[in-house]
């Protein structure tokens, strides 16, 4: 059997995780779920599937864990903070790892699953976003296994031939044509996006996420990361990735070849295909996705991005481009300002300001060693915070004028 640890085990990913491992509970043993804080949750989880570790974030969370699930879960050993995170990664009786921890505080454990030569399920961008070239030479160096879940990069995967890595034109494939639904405001008025509340960018037309991705998704700045952990992922270079807008969602990404050939991989948008696909490989499993009833489906439609609209997707793609910290940086703020938006602090259209001025504002470094990355990250917060409360004050004088 092979030994699972699940890195935000309380999230959407997670859930769906366990959903597939249930149905397959002869091939797969787990060692570890973690959370951030959601104490209660994790504890039900423990008592369900009885793992040898569960993991809190929060050092506090981890004690109030312990205290809750020790009649409960009697062999299960609870850590806490960033070590025990690291620790249940690289466990030796781990064979994979799913990194589905949201936001920059999954950088350091799904590295550590790197350095460990552990299969490592790819959901958390941020790992590639941030710390791109690190994360790529710790997978090469070690051994590791790397396998996208992300549905986009995930059907990619699915498209491209195997020896990919040798760079996509020398193994014929001319471009990678990254799908996104365009979210919850692709077609509303543009004018109507300063007053969008924090419930109505979490409500996406076909995919039930977290709050944080899905306002991601509806400002299309999940697709700008994507498109930067496509080219780590891929060997790509940015030229060779367009984003084509399917509303959709049924076709997850396709590979265009040059002999005119497009390979498309298509399916439910349901995370338990990927997650289902990346466990099992090479070999296939069941996933427990209703079948496709392209009848029911009747059409697909297709629509380049409007910048305009999506100024986040412009920030990213620029932030790839520049390379060094750029992408660090971007990612850094853009949590800062989501962060703030589900807060009410600032309006949905102040996200891409913040972003844009954080990045102006902070000069771009090397991002060869791990020090440098969380710097830049650090210093990239402070800055966003600072933004965050200009933002604050100018909507008030607006809203008094």
């Amino acid at each position: 059997m092979r030994g699972i640890t699940i890195l935000g085990a309380t999230g959407s990913i997670g859930l769906n995780t366990l959903n597939v491992l249930e149905q397959h509970a002869d091939r797969y043993h787990i060692v570890a779920l973690t959370a951030n804080q959601q104490v209660e949750r994790l504890a039900q989880l423990c008592e369900k599937y009885q793992p040898t570790y569960a993991v809190m974030a929060k050092a506090e969370a981890a004690e109030e864990l312990s205290s809750r699930i020790k009649r409960s879960c009697p062999n299960t050993e609870v850590l806490g903070g960033e070590a025990g995170l690291v620790t249940v990664a690289a466990h030796e009786s781990v064979s994979d790892v799913m990194a589905a921890i949201v936001g920059a505080a999954g950088l350091a454990p799904t590295l550590a699953a790197a350095n460990a030569g552990k299969r490592v399920l790819l959901a958390n961008k941020e790992a590639l976003v941030m710390s791109g070239q690190l994360f790529m030479d710790a997978i090469r160096q070690n051994q590791a296994e790397l396998l996208p879940i992300d549905s986009e990069h995930n059907a990619i995967f699915q498209c491209l031939p195997t020896d990919y890595h040798q760079g996509l034109s020398a193994v014929g494939v001319k471009r990678i044509l990254l799908t996104g639904s365009g979210g919850p405001f692709r077609s509303v008025d543009i004018e109507s996006l300063s007053r969008v509340t924090p419930d109505e960018a979490c409500a996406h037309p076909n995919w039930d996420m977290g709050r944080k991705i899905s306002v991601d998704s509806a400002t299309m700045m999940n697709k700008g990361l994507e498109f930067i952990e496509a080219c780590w992922l891929f060997n790509a270079q940015p030229d060779e990735i367009e984003i084509v807008v399917h509303p959709q969602s049924i076709i997850h990404s396709m590979v265009e070849y040059i002999d005119g050939s497009v390979l498309a991989q298509l399916g439910q948008p349901d995370m338990r295909t990927p997650i289902a696909h990346a466990l099992a490989w090479p070999q296939r499993m069941s996933s427990g996705v209703q079948p496709l009833d392209l009848f029911a489906v009747g059409r697909l439609d297709f629509e380049r991005p409007d910048f305009a609209r999506f100024p986040c997707l412009r920030l990213a793609a620029e932030a790839c481009r520049r390379g060094g910290t750029a992408a660090t940086i971007m990612n850094a703020a853009n949590e800062i300002a989501v962060e703030h938006f589900l807060n009410q602090d600032i309006r949905f259209t102040d996200i891409p300001k913040v972003i844009e001025n954080v990045l102006s504002r902070n000069s771009i470094g090397s991002a060869d060693r791990l020090e440098h990355v969380m710097q830049a990250d650090q210093e990239a917060r402070l800055l966003a915070r600072a933004e965050v409360e200009m933002c604050r004050q100018t909507n008030k004088r607006q809203e008094r004028a």
